[in-house]
Formats: C-alpha cells, sequence, structure tokens
C-alpha cells in the first residue's frame, strides 16, 4: 500500500481533519499545516496508524475515523496476503515430512494411473471388448489427472489446497469401491476412468507443486522422491491384484485397493500443510507464459513425450501373452519389473539433477533414450527380451516422470503462480495422455495384431519431443553448458 494512496482520501474528510479536530487546540504551525499533524509522520502512514488518534473522538470525525479503520484494515489484509516467509527451508523435519506425505499422494494417483496394465489384460480378456476400447479408460483416468491441474493449481494458489485435496480423496475411495461393482463396460469407464480421473487430477498437481515451496537447493530431489510414489504404487496395486485375484475375486480385490487408498489417504489429509500465503486474484490461466519460448518449447516437447509414454506400460502385458505366449501372472511380473525399476529412475536422476546437471539438462537424454528403447521393442521375440525391454524402458521412462515436474518448477520464479503455470503444462500433456493409448490400440487392430505400427509411433512421438526440449533448452539459457 503507497503513501500516496493512503493520501487519496476525499476533499470533505481532509477538511475535517484539518478544521475540526480540537476548538481548544493552539493555532501554532504544527496544528495547521493542512491536516499534516492529524496524518502524522509518512512511517505512520504507512503502518496504518495516526500519531492523533485520540483526537478522532467528536463526531464531526465519526466519518473520518470510519475512512481511518477502513484503510488500516486494508493494510492489514494485504500485508497479509503478501507475506513474505523467505526462502524455502530446504530441509528439516517439516519439509521432509512433507515429501513423505506427499509420495503417498502420489502413489495413489501416478501409481494407480502406472498399474493399469494390469487392468487392460484383465478387462480384455473378461470383457470381450478390443483392447483400444479398454485403454480409453486408462486414458482418461490420465487425461482427467493431468487437464483437471490446470483448475486445482490455481485452487491451491488461491489457498484452497486443503479441501481440493481432500474433496478428490473422498471422490476417489467413492469410485473405487464403486469400480468394485461394475459389471458392464460403461460403468467401468465411469467409475475407474472418470471418477477415479477427476479424484487424481485434484490431489495430483496440488501436492506437486506444494514441493518447490519447501525446497529450492534440494527441489529436483524432493519432486524426485514424491514422484517415486508412482513406482511404490505401480508396484503394490499390481502385486496386490496377481495375488487376491484367484483367490477372492474382483469385487473384494478392488475394496482391497481401496483400503489401502484409505489408510495412506488419511496421514496426508491431516497434516500435508501449504506454505505460501495465498493469491486469491488472478486469471485461472496465466496465458502470458506461453509467450516465454522456454516454456512453450517445454510444454510441446512434453505433450510429445507423453503422447507415446504410456503406450508400453498399457500394452507390455499383453503383447507378452498375446505375441511372446507368456502366461498372465508372467505378463504381471513384466509390469511389476517395468514399476519398480522405476524407483531408481526417478531417484537418481533428480539427485543429480540438483548436485550437476540441472533437471532439464537430464531430461533431454531421459527423452532420447526412451524413445530408442520403444523402437528397440519392435525386436523383441522371446521372454528374456521381453525382460530386458521392460527393464531399460521402466528406467528411461521413469527418469521422464519424475524430471517433468522437477523442470517446470524451474520454469516459474513466482511461487505464488507454482500451481497455476504447472497446471497449464499439465492440461496441455493430459491431452497427449488421453490419445496416445487408445491409438496405439487402433494401430494394433490395423496391423491384425502387430503391435509394429504401435511402437514405431511411440518411438517417433518420443524422439520428436526430445527435439522440441532442446529447443526450450537453448530457448532458456542458449548454447552454452550451463546449469538448466
Amino acid at each position: 500500500m503507497t503513501e500516496k494512496h493512503l493520501e487519496s482520501q476525499p476533499a470533505y474528510l481532509e477538511s475535517a481533519a484539518s478544521e475540526k479536530v480540537h476548538p481548544t487546540a493552539p493555532a501554532d504551525d504544527s496544528s495547521s499545516d493542512d491536516g499534516q499533524s492529524l496524518r502524522g509522520s509518512p512511517g505512520d502512514e504507512e503502518s496504518g496508524f495516526d500519531q492523533n488518534k485520540d483526537l478522532i473522538k467528536t463526531p464531526t470525525n465519526v466519518s473520518y475515523a470510519g475512512a481511518l479503520a477502513a484503510r488500516t484494515l486494508s493494510i492489514v489484509r494485504t500485508r497479509e496476503s503478501g507475506k513474505d516467509l523467505g526462502p524455502p527451508p530446504d530441509g528439516g523435519f517439516l519439509a521432509w515430512s512433507q515429501v513423505a506425505l506427499a509420495h503417498f499422494v502420489i502413489f495413489n494417483t501416478w501409481g494407480y494411473v502406472n498399474s493399469f496394465g494390469v487392468f487392460q489384460s484383465y478387462y480384455t480378456e473378461t470383457m470381450g471388448r478390443p483392447p483400444s476400447d479398454i485403454s480409453w479408460v486408462g486414458s482418461i483416468q490420465i487425461f482427467l489427472l493431468f487437464f483437471i491441474g490446470t483448475f486445482s493449481g490455481r485452487a491451491t494458489d488461491a489457498g484452497y489446497f486443503k479441501v481440493i485435496l481432500t474433496i478428490g480423496a473422498t471422490l476417489l475411495l467413492l469410485c473405487i469401491f464403486m469400480t468394485s461393482l461394475c459389471t458392464e463396460y460403461w460403468q467401468l469407464f465411469l467409475a475407474q476412468g472418470v471418477g477415479q480421473g477427476i479424484g487424481c487430477g485434484l490431489m495430483f498437481c496440488p501436492t506437486i507443486a506444494l514441493m518447490p515451496t519447501y525446497f529450492s537447493k534440494n527441489r529436483s530431489l524432493a519432486i524426485g522422491i514424491v514422484a517415486s510414489g508412482s513406482a511404490t504404487g505401480g508396484l503394490v496395486f499390481p502385486a496386490v491384484v496377481m495375488r487376491l485375484l484367484p483367490r477372492v475375486g474382483y469385487g473384494w480385490t478392488m475394496r482391497t485397493l481401496g483400503f489401502i487408498s484409505l489408510a495412506t489417504l488419511i496421514p496426508c489429509l491431516i497434516f500435508l500443510k501449504q506454505r505460501i500465503p495465498p493469491r486469491r486474484s488472478g486469471p485461472l490461466v496465466e496465458w502470458s507464459a506461453f509467450k516465454e519460448p522456454a516454456y512453450l518449447f517445454f510444454a510441446i516437447g512434453m505433450f510429445l513425450n507423453f503422447w507415446g509414454l504410456y503406450i508400453g506400460f498399457f500394452y507390455i502385458g499383453s503383447f507378452s501373452r498375446e505375441i511372446i505366449g507368456v502366461s498372465s501372472s508372467k505378463s504381471i511380473d513384466v509390469l511389476l519389473l517395468m514399476n519398480g525399476v522405476g524407483l531408481l529412475g526417478r531417484l537418481i536422476p533428480n539427485l543429480t539433477a540438483d548436485r550437476y546437471t540441472g533437471p532439464l539438462n537430464l531430461l533431454i537424454p531421459f527423452s532420447f533414450a526412451t524413445g530408442l528403447v520403444a523402437f528397440c521393442w519392435a525386436g523383441v521375440r522371446n521372454v528374456s527380451g521381453v525382460y530386458a525391454f521392460s527393464a531399460f524402458y521402466g528406467l528411461a521412462a521413469a527418469g521422464i516422470q519424475s524430471l517433468f515436474p522437477a523442470t517446470l518448477s524451474t520454469l516459474t520464479t513466482d511461487l505464488k503462480k507454482m500451481g497455476a503455470r504447472m497446471g497449464m503444462v499439465l492440461s496441455v500433456v493430459a491431452v497427449a495422455a488421453l490419445i496416445g493409448s487408445p491409438i496405439a490400440g487402433a494401430l494394433v487392430q490395423r496391423g491384425d495384431g502387430d503391435y509394429i505400427y504401435a511402437q514405431m509411433f511411440m518411438g517417433a512421438v518420443i524422439i520428436a519431443g526430445t527435439l522440441t526440449l532442446g529447443a526450450a533448452r537453448v530457448a532458456k539459457i542458449g548454447l552454452s553448458w550451463k546449469r538448466a
């Protein structure tokens, strides 16, 4: 609140202040300087207080007193909303406890999505629907997880982190239990695809956007630990399905997953805490961000990466059974391997990025490696090849998944806009995740069950994403070797 603004009171208030303060007051220079004595020193104006506040007692000065009170309250509110909390703590019990809790949120959102390959295999067998139909369930789930980031991220900036997180968790749990009752494809699409996708979307972006407010030097590592929740979720959920499905049936298997989510989300709802004061005003979408070349190229590059990224996770199970001829349990083991190595692929690259390279410099080679391994998938002809592909692809793709939010956080310097600017890129990526796997399913059908078209599509779009990320780096720091 500037001094000029504080002095912009109506003229009649100035008059009342200068002429009718005290009938008995001596008319010296200090009391007749156009009401300056009533306003006090500039320092007093800035703080919202008046040296002569005891003079505002007569009926003639009631309106001025009301105006001063309103101004003082405005100053307090402004200072509170813009409160400078200093730099992020970058460590300590509170910061690292937030990382641990956020890990469980991602465990139940991104981890559930990474597990869809086991559901893809089961639904294709039991429902008699083509792979492209089944993959729409997982694709809409991923789409909503990312797309809702624009809204949930902006709501987080506005101070509604806890509310959004609670609504998302409640909806996710309700829809998991509803999925256990599904017998038709449309029911499955609504419960597991739409319902769980919205619930995950309400939790995902706010949780990821929370981490940069607690960390600066160790930011990439913190985000990597949080993102590794997708790997642990991708291990736990398929393992539970594999163990329980033949014994207790589909219904109670899904309910067990629901109880696991309930137990791991409750501490998050209680103890996760927003650090930065809210930014109430401001647009839902910061369109000016897309005028920044680095931000724009990054958004396009990640669109291309995620267009092909989940094809491997969704179709490795069905490929193993239909082309290689392994059993259903073996195909789940392959998916577990792909998710399991991702735990290392999410931690080591982010630690390296913090210490040496910066996240963008490391994201580019991981993107290239993922595209290269995707092309190599076409050469897999036996069980050993399937396991080798799963290990290398899981490791490379995990690097993309964890370095993606870490890099995105470096493209925003204003922490109060972190949620909105993260959510915008997540919404761009959402469209790619929505259409990528169904396109792959249609290509498998086009090839009469052969996966070659899907594999080539997958590799090509990820390599294109690598080139675009290179353009983002050049736009950000040029051609010189610097941290980025």
